[in-house]
């Protein structure tokens, strides 16, 4: 259940009302190993199955947003390679504007994925083109694109280019979203740029050196990345749902119990369908459950980019456990 606080979300923008969520951030093609078991420091395992997905925390999450119904524009970069090529279709398919999605020189994002019989996953990321992105591109891009509701970034572009995200909402009035995973090292004036960051409970630990281990704990991680200026801080923490703190109050949001198949993207699942609902102008309440219910279904399916949930999907789940 979510407590009865309310966070503290800063006001949208006063231009005219847009669901459009821009993504700032990764495209990746992800090669997903599944196996049995782990392998140990120097151990050779055998594999059961290899198979190429879409990927990329920017494509994953960009992909869950445009499945929950809101128009999504992508910024980011891929290369001249089979692997741009193939991420420049999925794009399509999924009818988000790729417009500002550049192609550099090089090879694309790539992810090696291995996932266990249990659905715990290890991910080793390559960042290739998505290293190339930059402060100037992002400012770019966002001067182009009208009416913009939320801009979502994660942490697998260089952190220039996040922060030119973030600024670029916050001076604007746009609602900024951050995910800031993996951690890489932040400078301290981007928090106050920051509506709502997402962390993991491994990541706010990370970030704030507090353990968050428990919920008390994952609470007090939460409330001191606030205190560096964010505005509501949402730490997910996987079967056990979520927590969320301001400067003045704090929260929780339960789990839908689903059957677990592949963890990979219900991070994303989770940041993509919270920014869209949001995007539409519901409360943090509401987006949390939407945000909750598009993580656990992408857990029992297979990849990234297949994994994520359509709104129907979302909107049945959500229905159910009301």
């Amino acid at each position: 259940m979510v407590g009865s606080g309310a966070a503290r979300v800063r006001p949208r923008h006063t231009g005219a009302m847009s669901s459009r969520v821009v993504v700032v951030g990764s495209l990746n093609q992800d090669l997903v190993v599944t196996l049995d078991r782990m392998p140990d420091a120097g151990e050779t395992v055998f594999g059961t199955a290899l198979e190429r997905h879409a990927g990329g925390k920017g494509l994953n999450q960009a992909v869950a947003a445009a499945r929950m119904g809101v128009p999504v524009t992508m910024v980011g970069s891929i290369s001249a390679d089979s692997a741009g090529d193939f991420l420049a279709r999925v794009l399509d398919a999924e009818g988000i504007d790729a417009s500002h999605v550049a192609r550099v020189d090089g090879f694309s994002g790539t992810a090696v994925i291995e996932v266990d019989s249990t659905g715990a996953n290890r991910i080793i990321v390559i960042p290739g083109a998505n290293a190339k992105v930059d402060a100037a591109q992002v400012r770019a891009a966002l001067e182009q694109i009208p009416e913009i509701a939320a801009i979502l970034a994660q942490g697998e572009v260089p952190a220039d280019a996040v922060h030119a995200a973030m600024a670029f909402g916050h001076e604007r009035g746009i609602r900024t979203v951050l995910n800031p995973s993996p951690v890489q090292v932040y400078p301290a004036d981007l928090w106050p740029l920051v509506d709502i960051a997402v962390p993991n409970e491994h990541e706010i630990a990370l970030i704030t050196g507090h353990d968050a281990e428990t919920s008390a704990d994952a609470t007090a991680a939460a409330r001191a990345l606030a205190e560096r200026g964010v505005g509501t801080v949402i730490v997910t923490r996987g079967s056990r749902g979520s927590v969320w703190s301001t400067l003045t109050t704090s929260g929780s949001a339960g789990a839908f119990t689903v059957r677990a198949v592949d963890t990979v993207a219900a991070g994303d699942a989770f940041c993509g369908a919270l920014t869209a609902s949001l995007a539409e102008g519901n409360s943090l309440t509401e987006a949390l459950r939407w945000g909750s219910a598009a993580g656990a279904l992408a857990a029992t399916k297979a990849g990234a980019v297949p994994s994520l949930p359509t709104r129907d999907e979302v909107e049945e789940l959500v229905n159910i456990d009301a």
